[in-house]
């Protein structure tokens, strides 16, 4: 039978073994460091994350300026004609023919046209005009709108004077006309300066006034 002596060195042989073997082994030269390693393959997208927090509101902006935009209508032909057939008027003053139109706009203008015959005859110089009015004005913007006819004297030896019916035209544009209602009418009267002849207007024709307005 081992001795308790004994027994106790074998116990503390056993416990100083491991010991010795760790001293041992751990003194060891360490090797060289090995080669990097390949990078690994791109991860797949993640799940998208949740919508974030609604941010808080701006600062309040500036008042800003009310702008009033004017939609204006198309422009739309707006124009008249009157006509007679033979007028024969032999007055040598006053209103020959009128007509009349309604204007749409104060901002627009008028073209008016007489196409007519007319006539001057006079033994001495005479000269006669036509012209427009505009409800009984003429016109002012710029200028009046007229025509005139300025005859010389006859011939004194066959005591006669030449009677020529020639068709001739009165023509222009008239600014400044309010909207509403206009008596356009065509006048004969005299010229300054000048005394007045025997005067006739359509004789044995058409005459025609022609009335258009016009944009600015």
């Amino acid at each position: 039978m081992m001795s308790p002596l004994i027994a106790r060195l074998l116990l503390l042989v056993c416990l100083a073994l491991p010991l010795y073997g760790v001293e041992k082994y751990g003194s060891c030269i360490q090797g060289p460091a090995g080669t990097s390693g390949r990078e690994g393959n791109p991860g797949t997208n993640g799940i998208p994350g949740t919508p974030g927090i609604p941010g808080r509101d701006g600062v309040k902006g500036e008042k800003g300026e009310c702008i009033n935009e004017i939609f204006e209508e198309p422009w739309r032909p707006n124009y008249k004609q009157c006509a007679w057939n033979s007028l024969n008027y032999g007055i040598d003053l006053g209103k020959v023919a009128d007509c009349t139109f309604t204007k749409m706009r104060s901002d627009s203008a008028l073209r008016v046209l007489f196409s007519g015959s007319l006539r001057l005859k006079c033994k001495n110089a005479c000269c006669q005009r036509w012209y427009f009015t505009f409800n009984g004005a003429e016109c002012t913007g710029p200028l009046p709108i007229e025509s005139i006819i300025y005859l010389d004297q006859g011939s004194p030896e066959l005591n006669s004077t030449i009677n020529i019916h020639r068709t001739s035209s009165v023509e222009g544009l008239c600014e400044g006309v309010k909207a509403g209602l206009v008596d356009v009418a065509v006048w004969v009267g005299t010229c300054a300066d000048y005394p007045r002849g025997d005067a006739s207007t359509g004789w044995n024709s058409v005459s025609r006034i022609i009335i258009e307005e016009l944009p600015k």
